[in-house]
């Protein structure tokens, strides 16, 4: 679908990425990856078509479709939610136009029997089954799927975009993007701003994507389960595997191992040679020996090692002094916003050690329990803060309060005090920030790089509580393993609101969910809890089965109440309705098949044979739904 080659960026003299090479197709589910500033946005832009300054060629077919979901967005105000969400289905909506001109156009015209009368008529059949291919009548119900499945309530759905936060309006986004049916799509960071529930749903949706997808992410669970195949961007080049995250570790590690073999026997062998050429020399009869030695040696091919990024954050976070056993408590607590209660009644008793994990939907009240906890909102009920407590806080946002015309030192400085600020230049040290590095200003640095920056201004004050809202968002995954181990070592209490899976593994051994105005504590860590929760879904499940079993019983002792003829004429009519049932779905699948089949070839709207297949289906189920609801009827008069 694309090919890419020999492509190469610079960025002041320095090469982004040099020479690189690659093709994608259909079914490729690649995750981009590389530390932060490697150039994964930039290759993304450039895919799209945004970004033209670049040597080396891109080409793909004529009419290729791709979209990309980029981490800054802009809105039109004066849309819903709903009205953002059908701009994907610019194809659609211009059909519906064409379709409501040319019904005006018939009601106001008089001329029956003329030729441009039929004309129109013509059209309008036309456009109408042209409509029809393209999912035109069920589009709607195809939006509201996408927006429950990341997230939204269908009370929502016809809220202002611009009442939403930014995550929110990201996800309405990421929801446009996913119906657009795209041959290539590029997700940069798309579980930046989704919870773990919504995720999930994301990645059985692009695990079933029949196009091309390209993922920048650093959520590695998000990127092992729907990738088949991971590109690696480090030191201007590409290391390029059909394989899933994980798997493309252990083999770059394993490929890096054989080469450091390979290369120290062939630096063996290179002395052992340098060593009898310099021995023979010295000799005129071994001369002509040493001579082709020389050349033999001139045409060995030098085993390269690829080269790793190794620079990494060092980071540890030191207790300021032991506080009281208990850290908060809680008897009640309640918060509502206006009319609007985010959570209540919420109790719980937080200890000196314990390591917490806030999970649950976006909008559930997470980071609001969280500010509550620091002091920054205001509540309902009872809530003490230990002896000695001393917080420290990362805000999701923290980065957005750093200011933009500062330099990284000054920015650390001005937040210092007198004992810290000795410290400064040894904190940005740890922290990747070294040499000419410390004097850029903020408003030139990558996401990663203000989310390292808000982290180093964390170390400036003593602290014995840590809270942490979202402090992955932006890391690349080295920083965050980095970042994960230096909780790990943590002494103090720790609570921190995350959803990625793979950052709280390990690191939480008590969950507390938010969900619908509640807050429960599952003790336990991440993958305990999400186990649970898949149990807790069965048990309703089975619920439900229960419900409809004994809905089934009653229908039963209803039936044995019948007389026989009545009997024996309702076991017509149900063996009746399984048949239709059953040619319901069998029809059903041969539509699926054909749309799917239009999907691939566009071409087919305009084969008469096959819009003949396809309408004899459409009418076939009509009347099958017809007959369905009629058998229906008798069975419920009795």
């Amino acid at each position: 679908m694309i090919h890419v080659s020999n492509l190469s960026v610079f960025f002041g003299g320095i090469a982004l990425f040099n020479q690189i090479n690659f093709r994608l197709s259909k079914g490729d589910r690649v995750g981009l990856i590389g530390k932060n500033g490697a150039g994964k946005s930039t290759l993304l832009k450039i895919l799209s078509g945004e970004l033209t300054n670049f040597e080396g060629d891109l080409s793909y077919p004529k009419n290729t479709k791709i979209g990309i979901l980029k981490q800054d967005i802009d809105f039109d105000e004066g849309c819903t939610v709903l009205e953002e969400a059908y701009k994907a289905f610019e194809e659609i909506k211009n059909l519906e136009k064409q379709i409501d001109d040319i019904n005006h156009s018939l009601q106001t015209r008089e001329d029956y029997e003329s030729d441009a009368y039929q004309e129109l008529i013509v059209q309008l059949t036309e456009l109408q089954q042209q409509l029809q291919m393209i999912g035109g009548y069920s589009y709607q119900g195809t939006a509201e799927r996408v927006l429950k499945g990341l997230g939204f309530k269908e009370n929502e759905f016809s809220k202002l975009t611009n009442e939403f936060s930014g995550g929110w309006r990201m996800r309405i986004e990421l929801a446009k993007l996913l119906l657009q049916n795209n041959d290539i799509m590029l997700l940069d960071e798309p579980t930046n701003h989704l919870d773990i529930e919504s995720i999930i749903w994301l990645e059985g949706f692009l695990k079933n994507y029949p196009g091309c997808v390209v993922i920048v992410s650093h959520d590695e669970m998000f990127l092992d389960q729907v990738t088949n195949r991971t590109i690696e961007l480090s030191l201007g080049r590409i290391y390029d595997y059909p394989k899933s995250f994980s798997d493309f570790k252990l083999i770059r590690t394993e490929i890096r191992e054989q080469q450091l073999a390979a290369q120290k026997n062939q630096e063996k062998e290179i002395a052992q040679t340098e060593k009898l050429i310099e021995k023979f020399r010295a000799k005129a009869s071994k001369a002509s020996m040493a001579q082709s030695l020389i050349k033999k040696l001139d045409k060995v091919e030098r085993i390269e090692v690829d080269q790793e990024d190794n620079a990494q954050m060092n980071l540890k976070f030191e207790v300021s002094h032991q506080p009281g056993k208990v850290v908060f408590l809680s008897e009640s607590i309640s918060k509502r916003f206006g009319k609007h209660t985010v959570f209540s009644d919420v109790a719980f008793e937080i200890e000196r050690s314990d390591k917490i994990a806030f999970v649950g939907q976006n909008g559930q009240g997470k980071s609001t329990l969280a500010k509550i906890l620091v002091g920054e909102h205001d509540y309902q009920g009872e809530l003490s803060v230990g002896h000695n407590v001393q917080i420290g806080y990362f805000a999701q946002n923290q980065a957005e309060y750093l200011d933009l015309n500062k330099t990284v030192l000054d920015t650390m400085i001005d937040a210092a005090d007198a004992k810290s600020r000795p410290r400064v230049r040894d904190i940005l040290g740890s922290f990747l920030f070294r040499g000419e590095e410390v004097e850029k200003y903020v408003k030139v640095l990558s996401g990663g790089e203000r989310n390292r920056l808000a982290l180093a201004k964390l170390l400036l004050t003593p602290f014995n509580v840590l809270i942490m809202d979202e402090p992955t968002n932006h890391l690349d995954i080295q920083s965050k393993e980095v970042l994960k181990r230096a909780l790990n070592n943590f002494d103090g209490t720790l609570i921190v609101v995350s959803h990625d899976r793979k950052f709280l593994q390990g690191l939480a051994n008590t969950v507390y969910e938010f969900r619908e105005g509640k807050v429960k504590e599952f003790l336990g860590d991440i993958d305990a809890y999400l186990k649970e929760r898949e149990f807790e879904n069965m048990r309703a499940v089975e619920s439900e089965q229960k419900k409809n079993q004994k809905s089934n019983q009653q229908t039963k002792q209803s039936t044995n109440q019948l007389s026989f003829e009545q009997q024996k004429k309702q076991k017509s009519l149900a063996n009746q309705l399984s048949k239709v049932e059953s040619k319901i779905n069998s029809t059903e699948n041969e539509i699926e098949k054909l749309d799917q089949q239009l999907l691939k070839q566009p071409e087919l709207a305009s084969d008469a044979e096959f819009f003949s297949k396809y309408e004899a289906n459409q009418q076939k189920l009509d009347e099958l739904m017809k007959k369905w609801e009629d058998i229906e009827l008798q069975l419920s008069d009795g």
